[in-house]
């Protein structure tokens, strides 16, 4: 029974979940199993029961049917706690196929509006620039409209005339809620909200970008910097530990999350939320990786991204303390000395599981 469906003393007495689960492609159908065993793990230790609806949606799916997931698969998510994605994507599929034929609509359908991405330094990894310090950075992501809306088209095909257009799409209403998210999480930290933006060169959506984040965060009480975003990405290189909150539309979002990732040792470790905040639709966690189709099937896949957006499903289910749990189990593994090779170190994907398991109870 999901939780969505539980009150009062039933909820308090029987704590369970609906999770649809996603592997997906690549080393998506690697690091989701070892996610699910440390997740499984913790619930029972806190006394919590998840229900995993395994999904065989994703590459594999299309190569025999022709589509990512069955024309009512928005409608199998609908009434679950929440979606685990692994990663979408195969080298002989176009990634517009697949991004497009399941991620984006997931996304927009449930208008998980906010893409949470929090990378900070994780014990025993070297940040990959000098001097970065021990930063603590969380990218919020416009996730639904900006520069990745539908509206476009191509015509002329084939032709020396040929053409393409796409139209960025900037609302108030997107542009308010993403910008209150984050200016609420800012508040709850240091005050400080860096906005993405590129007003100097973009001249309609970026100025009305800036407008709009800067009214809501003097309505929030935060201090609010807008940075150019080539300059912000210099910065994130040069003096990540100067940021603390950053907002972004959703091209800025995604380019900028993956650097401060990369800075922070590996782009294997770090976990996203696609969030739907007032709760009407399931909210989705995936890592931030793709499918690596050059390690894919070797074995020696990071876990630790989709271990830590495990984490950050529990938290937004309410299950706080096994978040912790979790998050403490591969942060005590890395500190000792335990990494995969992408971190430098020669562990699998099953030497690093086994050892988060031993470390959560």
């Amino acid at each position: 029974m999901s939780m969505s469906r539980l009150t009062g003393s039933t909820a308090a007495a029987e704590r369970a979940y609906t999770i649809d689960v996603i592997a997906g492609d690549g080393i998506g159908t690697e690091v989701v199993p070892a996610a699910i065993k440390c997740i499984d793990q913790v619930a029972r230790c806190e006394g919590f029961t998840v229900d995993w609806r395994h999904r065989d949606w994703g590459s594999e799916r299309y190569r025999k049917d022709g589509a990512m997931m069955p024309a009512d698969g928005l409608e199998q998510l609908a009434d679950g706690d929440g979606i685990f994605l692994g990663a979408v994507g195969a080298p002989d599929i176009p990634d517009h196929v697949t991004l497009w034929g399941l991620l984006i609509p997931i996304r927009r359908e449930f208008l998980q509006y906010v893409n949470l991405r929090p990378v900070r330094l994780l014990p025993g990894i070297e940040p990959r620039v000098r001097d970065a310090g021990n930063f603590d950075i969380v990218v919020v992501r416009e996730n639904v409209e900006g520069e990745y809306s539908e509206i476009g088209g191509r015509a002329y095909r084939g032709r020396p005339e040929e053409m393409a257009f796409q139209q960025a799409l900037f609302t108030r209403e997107g542009v308010t809620r993403v910008a209150k998210y984050a200016a609420e999480l800012a508040a709850s930290r240091t005050g400080r909200l860096v906005s993405a933006t590129k007003s100097n060169g973009i001249i309609h959506s970026m100025p009305f970008w800036d407008e709009v984040v800067s009214e809501v965060a003097t309505s929030a009480g935060v201090t609010l910097e807008p940075v150019l975003i080539d300059a912000l990405a210099a910065r994130t290189v040069l003096r990540p530990q100067s940021l603390d909150v950053v907002v972004a539309s959703n091209l800025f979002g995604d380019i900028l999350s993956d650097l401060v990732a990369a800075v922070a040792g590996s782009i294997g470790v770090a976990p996203s939320a696609n969030l739907n905040p007032p709760g009407d639709y399931p909210s989705m966690f995936e890592p931030v990786h793709g499918s690596a189709p050059d390690i894919a099937g070797q074995g020696i896949a990071n876990p630790v991204g989709q271990l830590w957006a495990g984490a950050m499903m529990l938290e937004h289910l309410g299950e706080a303390r096994a978040a912790q749990r979790l998050t403490a189990g591969f942060e005590k593994a890395l500190a000792d000395g335990i990494r995969t090779r992408d971190l430098g170190g020669s562990a699998d994907t099953h030497d690093f599981t086994a050892a988060v398991l031993e470390r959560l109870s």
